[in-house]
């Protein structure tokens, strides 16, 4: 899990996506330095790009609570679950990447398939338990939340190092509000509605003959959920659609060093930031335990534009597979 937090957190600081489709270059250039830095500013904020939408992707999933589409039934009802997201992702090599010092100049990137994740934790509370409507309720509320954690990680080797500056974990809260509550004969079936981020990170990394530094590094989430839940008696099942909008803002430092004249560098400044939205559909199965139930996910994410400078062989806003595993205790 250490590996797969590294690879994506991390990576997102080092140059998304798009075939056919390229920005113009962004980075100032009216001084030498800035000529000799543009090309390393432009893949920096590539990078940030192409990553963003598969670390949001990691970061949602599918549920809001782990395989949960009903609301608890009020208080003093509760669930709490441990799981781990994981997306079928690409990342760039960044150590394949050559910066030039004389302006932009618009590179093929290749990308290495891999899986990128995040653990958290789910809760949700019985709020209300709504209204009785035959064989089922309706309006009942359930309080919502997650904690995502993220490590400091120091490399003494030189490599990429991630410090957070407000803590490693964050809450996220929201609700969720029954349209049926779940019974012996009819299906559970709720819309929720989460908001959670990603602990604000600096971080260092070096790739080709640049240095890279990203301060200030927040990705932050929201989506809605539309979900349906039965249990049956060893197993349940469950789906959902919604949408995600990730929010993604950094300051970044890039340092170039001179490859003619040692000891020489130029540095510049950029503060890229993206908003995405994204249309995800998901199917679950849980299998029933004594206490608790183990459960799995899988789904896939899709939409929005992600527009780039530099080109690569996967897009940034390629649609993507992901699934999320983990163990909910109910009461």
């Amino acid at each position: 899990m250490r590996r797969l937090v590294i690879a994506s957190i991390v990576l997102a600081s080092a140059v998304a996506p798009v075939q056919g489709q390229t920005r113009a270059a962004s980075c100032a250039t009216r001084t030498p330095q800035g000529f000799a830095t543009q090309d390393a500013c432009e893949k920096a904020r590539d990078l940030f790009d192409y990553m963003m939408p598969q670390l949001g992707t990691a970061l949602v999933g599918g549920s809001h609570t782990l395989g949960l589409g009903t609301t608890l039934g009020g208080f003093p009802h509760f669930a709490i679950a441990l799981r781990g997201n994981a997306v079928r992702g690409n990342v760039p090599d960044i150590q394949s990447i050559s910066v030039s010092p004389d302006s932009a100049v618009r590179s093929n990137v290749s990308t290495n398939p891999q899986f990128i994740g995040l653990p958290g934790i789910d809760f949700a509370l019985g709020i209300w338990k709504g209204l009785p409507l035959g064989v089922s309720r309706v309006g009942g509320i359930d309080l919502i939340g997650s904690v995502t954690y993220v490590p400091n990680i120091e490399n003494a080797d030189g490599g990429v190092n991630i410090f957070t500056t407000d803590g490693s974990t964050k809450i996220g809260l929201g609700a969720r509000v029954g349209i049926l509550e779940q019974s012996l004969v009819v299906p559970g079936v709720s819309f929720s509605y989460l908001k959670r981020d990603v602990p604000t990170l600096d971080l260092t990394a070096s790739g080709g003959n640049a240095e890279f530094a990203l301060r200030d590094f927040s990705v932050e989430t929201t989506s809605w959920r539309l979900a349906a839940q039965k249990n049956l008696l060893l197993f349940q099942l469950g789906a959902g659609l919604g949408q995600d909008t990730y929010q993604s803002a950094a300051h970044i430092t890039v340092t170039v060093n001179d490859p003619l004249i040692p000891g020489e560098s130029a540095s510049t400044t950029s503060n890229p930031d993206q908003s995405l939205t994204r249309t995800t559909m998901y199917g679950s199965v849980g299998f029933n335990l004594f206490l608790a139930k183990v459960v799995a996910e899988i789904g896939r994410v899709s939409g929005g534009d992600v527009n780039t400078y530099n080109r690569f062989d996967e897009a940034a806003d390629k649609s993507r597979m992901y699934g999320s595993l983990g163990l909910r205790i109910s009461f």
